[in-house]
């Protein structure tokens, strides 16, 4: 009898595990799809980002000879920013039954006698530093688009 009911549960783990892959592999496709996308500026610039967050689109509109060159390039800058967290937010929400899924899936420590809980020690990744920006001067001693060789 116990090894009906160990067989029983082993076939549930496997349906479960096949279960996952495929929304794995369901939600990976999805994800390539996602794109960020942000405006600032009254949306004379606009840029789409991949869910990698690069940036795959920048598009002006007519009236973007509002702005010097140094205020284009941080409104480049601030809108790449804001759409590559747009796509950061859209993979959260995808992957969230993802997540849902796997929290009801027994862990390894449940599933063998005497293994210990390792889920505690799985590091987290660092919070990334944004470099702050040096602002138009520092731009200008670079010697970027302002440069008057240019």
């Amino acid at each position: 009898m116990p090894n009906e009911r160990a067989r029983e549960d082993m076939l549930e783990i496997m349906d479960d595990f096949e279960q996952q892959m495929e929304l794995i592999s369901r939600l990976g496709a999805e994800r390539a799809r996602i794109i960020g996308r942000a405006s600032v500026r009254g949306k004379r610039v606009t840029v789409a980002v991949n869910a990698e967050g690069a940036l795959i689109d920048t598009r002006f509109s007519a009236d973007i000879d509002d702005l010097d060159y140094a205020e284009i390039a941080s409104a480049v800058t601030e809108a790449a920013r804001l759409a590559a967290a747009d796509a950061a937010a859209q993979a959260r929400e995808l992957m969230t039954p993802l997540l849902v899924q796997r929290a009801r899936l027994p862990k390894l420590s449940d599933l063998i006698e005497g293994m210990p809980d390792l889920s505690g020690r799985v590091p987290t990744a660092p919070q990334r530093e944004e470099p702050a920006a040096g602002g138009e001067e520092s731009y200008r001693q670079s010697g970027g688009v302002t440069d008057s060789s240019w």
